[in-house]
């Protein structure tokens, strides 16, 4: 990382003294002293370490480049943002928006934003045309600023914008919440519409649609429309959400949003900017974005959820935490999260066992345990190897269900798991079976039941058919592929099983079991020496089960034949 950095730096560097500055519209960089510089890039430095406080302190002592160069005040920009102090990072911009170098895409945005959480629709309006000159063929930043603009004409003009961008599915969330915003009639079927689309997961809108009916009045409605939502299987916050209309609590759906509220509405849709960067994996981006959402509507807590996530994922744990405490009680789902992932963080900062004593300890203490508590917590003990208590606790929740639920074929496939994995398989294949029978077309539990009996040579023609049928459904899950290359090697089929191994050893280079797998298939093949250069690849990698490190050294040692 910090060979990159002082690449950057180099370049940073010759960009700066080799520039034209004739050409240049700020003023020249020999008008800086070599302080300004060093503090700069050492903002740089905690800016790429994500340490932002840090970066700040830099960013403010060179102040001076700050107030004449947009790729510096871009930083800071961004910067401020990530620590959430929007309302300093609109200041800067404001306070340096004559001096010409604010021409980027951000700090137009914020301004538009700022001009919107005033009221200021025709000034969010003037920004929102100045901000197309700085698009520079980001075409996120163009589905952002043309969303943008047909808020901002509904807001306007109290109508749809009949001449409109068409943005796929997201034209029809946008427009949902517009004729929301504007209490059309055609809202709740727009809705339904949104809810019932079967080629993406829509459930997060069942929240507002909850939300809408509350602020309707309709409460019979939205208690008709819970009874068919189970906790089992449903997002957190249409979970907390079917927890407030059961309780009768509907005063808290309009505490925290209302789609006839704008700065709501443009909340909404900047926390599904952030989501789709974090789906990229781009946490800083998604985070960014998050806080502007929150910004917006800063009621709307259940969005830190997601901030939450991204720093947890970065392994940046004291600043999850600091956001987790903001879930309270009150909201038993989002404090039953912050239970669970604060015994993640636990797991990865000190040891299995203490996460699973706090886990516990706090789940004791939860006056009423509904069936998604206790689902959890089975799989906390699954994860971590705890098989016995796991069963008991998936077997608590099983009861509650008939025999022809999909949630039921999921739980026998998860405690059905948890036999195999201690050995106990004459329950195991049970729970996987009936499973099936429930779902008969769950590539996930025929690529799990048909691996165990290849595992322990059983049934191995059979295994082969059920694993062909699941890769027919899932051809691009790189463990289905696994399974079925590792079929074909069962049989001596080493031509056939090596194109499937190859391309799961593509798609997951950092999974030891497909490694060794790929290993097996080049020796072989008598390509010994790749052989020997996978097998020892899974030795560098972290979380390997020791019987299977023992098997390789093994190999290494005395070839496949003797393993």
């Amino acid at each position: 990382m910090f060979n990159k950095f002082f690449i950057f730096i180099f370049i940073s560097i010759l960009s700066i003294f080799y520039q034209n500055h004739s050409h240049s519209k700020s003023t020249s960089f020999y008008n800086f002293n070599s302080k300004d510089f060093s503090n700069y890039f050492s903002g740089i430095v905690a800016f790429e370490n994500r340490s932002n406080l840090e970066a700040l302190k830099f960013f403010n002592l060179s102040k001076a480049l700050l107030d004449e160069h947009d790729p510096y005040l871009k930083r800071y920009i961004t910067t401020l943002i990530l620590e959430n102090d929007i309302s300093k990072a609109i200041n800067v911009v404001k306070n340096n928006f004559e001096q010409n170098n604010t021409d980027f895409f951000e700090a137009h945005l914020l301004l538009i934003l700022d001009s919107l959480k005033k009221k200021n629709f025709d000034q969010a309006n003037i920004y929102s045309k100045s901000a197309s000159n700085f698009l520079i063929n980001d075409r996120f930043n163009e589905v952002i600023l043309e969303t943008l603009r047909q808020y901002i004409f509904v807001f306007r003009e109290n109508r749809i914008p009949k001449n409109k961008e068409n943005l796929g599915n997201l034209s029809i969330i946008n427009e949902t919440f517009q004729r929301c915003y504007l209490d059309d009639q055609k809202t709740q079927s727009l809705f339904l519409n949104l809810i019932n689309k079967t080629e993406a997961d829509y459930t997060r809108y069942q929240f507002f649609y909850l939300n809408y009916l509350v602020e309707k009045n309709k409460f019979e409605e939205a208690k008709q429309n819970i009874s068919m939502i189970n906790y089992i299987n449903s997002t957190l916050l249409l979970s907390q959400g079917k927890n407030w209309i059961e309780n009768e609590n509907f005063k808290k759906f309009k505490s925290v949003f209302s789609c006839k509220n704008h700065n709501h509405v443009v909340s909404e849709f900047l926390f599904l900017i952030s989501n789709l960067y974090s789906s990229q994996d781009n946490y800083e981006k998604s985070n960014f974005y998050l806080n502007l959402s929150n910004f917006l509507n800063p009621k709307f807590i259940y969005n830190l959820s997601l901030v939450a996530e991204n720093f947890y994922l970065n392994k940046e744990y004291k600043k999850a935490n600091k956001i987790l405490k903001k879930f309270k009680k009150e909201d038993i789902f989002y404090f039953w999260y912050k239970i669970k992932k604060e015994a993640q963080i636990i797991a990865q900062q000190k040891s299995k066992k203490e996460s699973l004593d706090y886990i516990t300890s706090e789940f004791n203490k939860i006056k009423f345990q509904n069936n998604k508590m206790i689902f959890d917590i089975a799989n906390f003990y699954k994860n971590f190897e705890d098989y016995d208590t796991a069963i008991d606790y998936y077997s608590k929740v099983i009861k509650d269900f008939n025999d022809e639920s999909t949630i039921k074929s999921d739980l026998l496939y998860r405690r059905g798991g948890s036999y195999e994995r201690k050995g106990d398989y004459i329950n195991s294949d049970k729970d996987l079976l009936e499973s099936l029978n429930i779902n008969p077309d769950d590539a996930y539990v025929l690529n799990y039941l048909a691996y165990s009996w290849l595992e322990r040579n059983y049934r191995i023609d059979e295994a082969i058919k059920m694993l062909e049928i699941a890769y027919a459904k899932r051809s691009d899950d790189p463990y289905i592929i696994d399974s079925i290359g590792w079929a074909y090697y069962l049989i001596d089929n080493f031509l056939e099983a090596e194109i499937y191994l190859k391309r799961a050893v593509e798609l997951m280079p950092d999974d030891p079991i497909v490694n060794d797998h790929y290993g097996d298939i080049l020796w072989k093949l008598d390509r010994k020496i790749q052989a020997r250069y996978f097998w020892k690849n899974v030795l560098q990698m972290e979380d390997v089960e020791k019987e299977l490190i023992e098997k390789i050294n093994n190999k290494l040692l005395r070839g496949l034949k003797n393993s």
